[in-house]
């Protein structure tokens, strides 16, 4: 037993021997390189593995025997070496480290164990675990640790660099890991911040909303006492003339009843009388009594019955007047209101000849004005007049068709009709639209992503597809907004796969031939930059003119004398001045030259070639609503300051719409307003409200939005404008 225990101890003794040979290495080899895994370190692995296979084929089997077991210290003693994982120069270490010393002295450490120990104690003390790599950086001295156990250990070596080096791998997974998860923590902070401000925007509006209803609570309110007032003081009223009802009832009751004793009594005494004369008479009495009582009677009852009728003959034609003077005096009246009518026609007449006059005076003093200014603007930038035959040889078609298109047209008109030639061409050109995604400034109807078909129509196919998008527009009932009918119809018409290609190339189209009558007033409808209204009512101006024509053509042959066309233009367009109106004349066929008994084919007026473009008369009918919307607007604009940064309230625009337009209707004015401020007209406040001089608009917004709208004058100007 002793003997065993003896041996047990040479053997325990040379293995700690031999496990305590470590030197420990100068401090710059001591630390090993960070471990990468790699090709490069796999290769290396099974390189020492055929080493230490070598080395084992090579050593005796004494020393095998000795090198290949650990010291069996740690079996019986590992509660006092176990490391603390608290800092080696804090109180509590050097506590705990007197306690182990004690407690351990009576067993004896491995010499390489102690060296591993100080090590370790060092390299922790020599950290800077302020930074944010801190257990990166104390990881370091544990990692270094355990490679010289790989190293010095090389029995155990495989299989402590393969624990190793799957525990690295496991913190390379980690650290991708939470390198892939920092972007998705900024943008949660992010996504954090917008949803603060949307909650933030909200409750401001919340807020706002509450403050309003809150508002037009205490309005009601006022509203609902201002009621029970008028209420209570109406049932007041009603019992007062209730009471005087029916002292007025029980007044004309007494009388009738007054009455009826009066009549009572009046024919007891004719009777009376009448008995008197009789008895008195002395031929009567040869009569039978019952003979004359029995006239009597009846004389009295055809008297009453006569009596009543002679009443009712009084009350029901008391107030009548007799059917000849009510003739007469009916006739009196009537010549009367033809002289009355006649008199104010004639001053109509002559108050529409003074303000053609002062509206003729005016414009020739804004003419001049203007042509002085153009003359000086002209004088100062006058360039060269391009030579626009070039353009023959490089429009399609010709000098032919280049002939046809500049035909009537300025210098700007031709730029745009050769831009419309050139962009008509790199269209044709274009298979596929990119899309242009779903951001908020994108209009609803061309809201996609990725490529569309360019289906690659002509100008009258648009042209009649415009014209029948317009006629099922008018006859829709419910009015939804203009760009979803117009998308809801494509789909009607090509289906839902091909419509968001047509809404495109519709777009591009119309986009792009800005000279086509059709074309461009559809776009501004469409982009929202000219109300549906100002569309219709042109064409219903329009409709009117050409009625009131085939009603002068009597005998429907089509032909108006020029006489004819002048009058029916006057009374169509009663605000136009005599040079509108002539050059509608000139645009319709009328020469200086020609006399008033030409005949003229009116029907041709109306007429539109294939391509929508419509007669020069229609032309000029729209150029004149232009220019007599923009002179309207720039009226309005001078009577409210020229300053587009100065604040507008309901009040100050209604008094100058009045002042430049006083024939304006309630409904019209209120109409104006509410395009000008954006509010519906039942929530306009009411003329001479405090509330209206809460609502303000900069002035260059009224006029950006009454653009929009169909405004134009209503009747002639009230007052003459100083002249400059």
């Amino acid at each position: 037993m002793e003997a065993g225990c003896s041996t047990a101890q040479g053997v325990m003794a040379s293995s700690q021997s031999q496990c305590c040979s470590f030197t420990p290495l100068p401090r710059s080899n001591q630390r090993p390189s960070v471990v990468t895994i790699n090709d490069s370190f796999v290769q290396e692995g099974k390189s020492i593995q055929k080493r230490k296979l070598s080395q084992k084929r090579r050593t005796p089997p004494s020393q095998f025997y000795m090198g290949s077991h650990l010291s069996p210290w740690p079996m019986y003693a590992s509660g006092q070496t176990i490391l603390p994982n608290r800092k080696p120069c804090s109180e509590d270490y050097r506590k705990r480290a007197g306690s182990w010393q004690q407690q351990s002295l009576g067993i004896a450490k491995p010499r390489y164990l102690e060296q591993l120990e100080n090590y370790l104690r060092k390299e922790l003390l020599l950290l800077d675990l302020s930074t944010d790599s801190a257990q990166e950086l104390r990881l370091q001295p544990y990692r270094e640790i355990f490679e010289f156990f790989i190293e010095d250990f090389k029995t155990y070596k495989p299989l402590l660099s393969s624990i190793k080096n799957a525990y690295e791998v496991m913190l390379a997974h980690q650290r991708e890991k939470i390198r892939a998860l920092e972007p998705l923590k900024s943008k949660l902070v992010t996504v954090n911040e917008d949803c603060n401000e949307r909650i933030l925007a909200m409750r401001a509006e919340e807020r706002y909303e509450i403050s309003m209803l809150k508002k037009e609570k205490m309005n009601l309110l006022k509203l609902i006492d201002k009621k029970n007032e008028e209420k209570v003081s109406l049932q007041s009223e009603v019992a007062k003339l209730r009471k005087n009802l029916a002292q007025e009832y029980l007044r004309y009751l007494s009388e009738r009843d007054a009455r009826k004793i009066l009549i009572t009594d009046l024919n007891e005494l004719r009777y009376q009388r009448e008995d008197m004369s009789l008895a008195q008479s002395p031929g009567i009495w040869g009569e039978d009594p019952m003979k004359l009582t029995l006239a009597l009677k009846m004389t009295r009852q055809d008297l009453t019955r006569t009596q009543m009728e002679l009443n009712t003959m009084k009350a029901n034609f008391g107030d009548v007047v007799p059917r000849r003077d009510f003739e007469m005096q009916e006739k009196t009246n009537k010549d009367l209101q033809e002289q009355l009518d006649s008199l104010r026609a004639d001053y109509e007449e002559v108050c529409k000849e003074h303000e053609i006059l002062l509206q003729l005076h005016m414009s020739t003093l804004k003419e001049r004005d203007q042509f002085y200014a153009e003359l000086q603007e002209i004088q100062r930038t006058s360039t060269p007049r391009p030579d626009w035959t070039k353009c023959e040889d490089v429009v399609a078609g010709g000098p032919e068709r280049w002939q046809m298109l500049a035909e009537g047209k300025n210098s700007d008109q031709l730029v745009d009709v050769l831009l419309e030639e050139i962009g008509e061409g790199l269209l044709r050109e274009k298979d596929f639209f990119p899309g242009l995604g779903y951001g908020e400034a994108i209009p609803p109807f061309l809201r996609f992503d990725g490529t569309v078909e360019n289906k690659k129509p002509t100008k009258k196919e648009v042209v009649n597809l415009l014209k029948d998008t317009w006629k099922e527009r008018l006859a829709e009932e419910q009015k939804e907004r203009f760009s979803d009918f117009f998308f809801n119809f494509l789909e009607r018409r090509f289906g839902p796969t091909d419509a968001m290609a047509w809404a495109y190339t519709i777009f591009e189209n119309i986009k792009l031939f800005r000279s086509n009558e059709v074309m461009s007033q559809f776009y501004a409808v469409l982009m929202g930059k000219m109300k549906e209204s100002v569309y219709i009512n042109q064409k219903e101006t329009i409709a009117q003119l050409l009625k009131e024509m085939t009603s002068v053509d009597s005998q429907n042959e089509g032909l108006l004398s020029m006489e004819q066309f002048s009058t029916i233009l006057k009374s169509t367009f009663p605000f136009k001045k005599e040079e509108q109106i002539q050059e509608l004349m000139e645009a319709g066929g009328w020469h200086p030259n020609s006399s008033n008994a030409d005949l003229l084919n009116y029907r041709s007026l109306f007429m539109e070639d294939d391509e929508g473009q419509s007669d020069p008369f229609v032309q000029k009918l729209w150029e004149q609503y232009v220019d007599e919307k923009e002179a309207y607007l720039q009226e309005l604009k001078q009577e409210l300051g020229q300053d587009l940064y100065n604040e507008i309230t309901p009040r100050k625009l209604r008094e100058a719409l009045m002042n430049i337009d006083p024939s304006l209707d309630t409904q019209t004015l209120n109409t104006y307003m509410s395009q000008a401020f954006q509010i519906p007209v039942t929530d306009l406040p009411e003329e001479g409200n405090e509330k209206e001089e809460d609502i303000k608009t900069w002035l260059q917004t009224v006029m950006e939005r009454l653009q929009v709208d169909d405004i134009r004058r209503v009747g002639p100007r009230g007052e003459l404008e100083p002249a400059n």
